[in-house]
């Protein structure tokens, strides 16, 4: 479908630049027009999984960011940064109080579940279309309402008062910089990111990502289907003429068990050939892939 170069590819972002620098580099591996976007930015300080969508794969970067994501964390206790990570303008918090480790442990449980977050000040969170960080770093005001996001777990990895390495799976939009704000507040001492590296979005990791430094034959080798985008959604199998109709706007009814809101629908050859919209037992196209 399409050109050639339609899938995913899961490279490890080194610290120092943005995902979209990494973007702009990866694009050297294929031809030119080629569209490449990412799904989920990563923060200049932070290194690791950036999933990058090739062609076609564009129009599915959604379903990608709704994955699940596994980090691994470096909190510097005692301080406080002006962008939540050391990249930031730090500043000694005023009689910080030394937390033990019970403490620590009692107020990261208090992060697990469905909370609401309030996104760093320096983020690409936006506000009246802007970029916060764009906001900041002109010194403007920048005022963010709290989000609703899901942090499913947070362990210790290491824990010698002023350094706190934990490990944090989670779900679309959370912002580890705002824990580590947030947990150095409640513990009264401060706190912001050193380090930080994401290890796994869904089913890609770290350990099988590409470096930058790769060739354009290692990279195009390393092109996932596209359809793995899609590993998330209710699966369902189509005759060409259903296909047909789908393309021209039309809906389907489906079977009552298939109810979920998005469907990956593939032909008979296992070929991902549009996402569906499952309403009153009628799958209605949504995108349909050519």
């Amino acid at each position: 479908m399409g050109t050639n170069f339609d899938g995913l590819l899961v490279l490890d972002k080194p610290a120092g630049i943005t995902s979209r620098d990494a973007v702009d580099r990866a694009l050297r591996w294929f031809p030119r027009k080629t569209r490449i976007g990412h799904a989920g930015t990563l923060d200049p300080l932070a290194t690791g999984v950036l999933v990058l969508c090739v062609g076609q794969a564009t129009r599915l970067t959604e379903y990608v960011q709704r994955m699940s994501k596994h980090y691994q964390a470096e909190i510097q206790l005692g301080a406080t940064s002006d962008t939540d990570d050391a990249d930031g303008a730090i500043t000694p918090f005023p009689d910080a109080r030394v937390p033990n480790q019970d403490d620590v442990e009692r107020e990261l449980i208090s992060f697990v579940g469905a909370i609401d977050q309030l996104p760093p000040s320096f983020s690409a969170a936006k506000i009246t279309g802007r970029r916060a960080y764009d906001l900041a770093r002109k010194g403007q005001d920048v005022i963010l309402a709290p989000r609703t996001v899901s942090i499913h777990a947070i362990d210790i990895q290491l824990f010698t008062y002023p350094r706190l390495d934990v490990v944090v799976r989670c779900g679309k939009g959370t912002y580890i910089r705002s824990i580590a704000r947030d947990l150095g507040q409640r513990l009264g001492c401060g706190g912001y990111i050193t380090a930080l590296r994401r290890l796994a979005i869904g089913p890609f990791t770290a350990n099988d990502a590409l470096h930058l430094d790769a060739s354009f034959e290692q990279a195009r080798a390393r092109l996932l289907p596209i359809a793995q985008a899609t590993r998330d959604l209710t699966r369902i199998t189509l005759t060409p003429a259903e296909i047909q109709r789908l393309r021209h706007g039309q809906s389907i009814a489906v079977p009552a068990q298939v109810d979920a809101s998005d469907v990956a629908v593939f032909d008979d050859e296992d070929r991902l050939r549009a996402i569906g919209t499952v309403i009153d037992g009628q799958l209605r196209p949504s995108k349909v892939l050519v």
